[in-house]
């Protein structure tokens, strides 16, 4: 199962990580507790949660996680059981048709089964019939907590925040290269849900490199040359890619009426940028616009991505916004890329298929195998 780097391949190639790393049930398992059990995540945007009391129960790789703004309005996270007898405290939108009462309203979280009672810091405040003394101290007694943290109106969180590397720090290098990027005060205009049948590395690995652009997406190069150019070789992302002359943007004309956001500098108004936010968390920027791709592995073969498209309200206001030639062009460029990813994850699994090669025009899908590899190779 452990791969070898030093596995001869042609002059100047890389070999991918193994096909059963994408495969295999078990090597997922170690994905789950080494990377999405323990790396910051992101799980949505802040205005999911306009207001305080506001909170959202979420499926984080199995667990049931509560997601919610306390009285100040600052984000908190916790484990969706009860610290007594372990009941599950509130119930999903979609799973909530039983007469059981409890659950979050309000100020308090309330466990159906006993009605112990939890604010929104997770601090129990009241145990029914439970006597305070020295042997019971409701002040000691506190929910699970999830590590939650926020960076540019996105919302992240931790599962074991114990033992979380500081997010600060971790975010700080995608804080510096964005910062003039307004992504805080930017809001969700059109969201699209996609499935997609292909492992997450293989989606990340997809997004790092440009080698698939000439053959997958010929509507992106005619907005974008230099992505077909020498199959996407030399492309220099600190520096932004060029567009074709006269296009600015990720739309069908590479054109808007929407103004670009103010204090970009020259390049960030006329060339697009992109980042990839490890584990789960894709950005395309445009001088108008972001897409923001937030992936939810459900295993080995499949996927969800939540295709966020954030616009300055300042646009969003105007009679006139419609942003649909943004959300035209990218649904269009999305879709052929989940379908040559599916395309991957069916040839991999093949029983002839060990591992994959790497040209040297897919260098920066190097950094999904460093990344997963520094994770879970000891593992193996």
């Amino acid at each position: 199962m452990a791969t070898n780097f030093s596995t001869r391949m042609p002059n100047g190639i890389e070999p991918t990580l193994p096909s059963s790393w994408y495969t295999q049930a078990d090597v997922y398992s170690l994905e789950r507790e080494h990377i999405f059990m323990r790396e910051w995540q992101c799980v949505g945007r802040a205005e999911d949660w306009p207001e305080p009391g506001d909170f959202k129960v979420m499926d984080i790789q199995g667990e049931s996680i509560i997601v919610a703004r306390n009285r100040e309005g600052d984000f908190r996270a916790f484990y969706n059981v009860c610290r007594h007898r372990g009941a599950r405290l509130c119930a999903r939108p979609d799973e909530d048709n039983t007469p059981l009462r409890g659950g979050l309203h309000g100020k308090h979280i309330t466990c159906p089964y006993h009605a112990w009672t939890y604010n929104l810091d997770g601090q129990l405040v009241r145990a029914p019939h439970m006597t305070t003394g020295d042997d019971f101290d409701p002040g000691q007694i506190q929910l699970y907590p999830v590590g939650v943290e926020t960076w540019g109106g996105f919302v992240f969180i931790n599962m074991t925040p114990a033992e979380a590397i500081d997010f600060e720090a971790a975010i700080a290098p995608f804080a510096e290269r964005l910062a003039r990027y307004p992504l805080h005060d930017l809001r969700v205009a059109k969201s699209i849900r996609y499935e997609v049948d292909a492992n997450w590395k293989i989606l990340c690995e997809n997004y790092n490199e440009c080698y698939h652009c000439g053959p997958v997406h010929p509507e992106l190069c005619q907005l974008v040359p230099a992505f077909r150019e020498s199959g996407g070789a030399n492309l220099d992302w600190e520096d932004g890619i060029p567009h074709r002359d006269g296009a600015v943007t990720f739309t069908t004309t590479g054109t808007s009426d929407r103004r670009a956001f103010p204090g970009l500098s020259e390049a960030e108004q006329t060339r697009h940028f992109g980042d990839l936010v490890f584990p789960n968390l894709f950005l395309s920027l445009s001088c108008d616009h972001v897409a923001a791709f937030i992936l939810t592995p459900h295993g080995p073969a499949r996927t969800t991505i939540d295709c966020l498209f954030l616009f300055e309200p300042h646009e969003m206001e105007k009679d006139t916004f419609d942003p649909s030639d943004a959300v035209d062009f990218w649904d269009l460029v999305n879709q052929q890329d989940w379908a040559i990813c599916a395309r991957v994850q069916q040839g991999i699994s093949s029983r002839v298929h060990q591992v994959g090669m790497l040209s040297p025009m897919e260098d920066w899908t190097l950094d999904v195998r460093k990344y997963v590899t520094d994770r879970i190779g000891k593992h193996l």
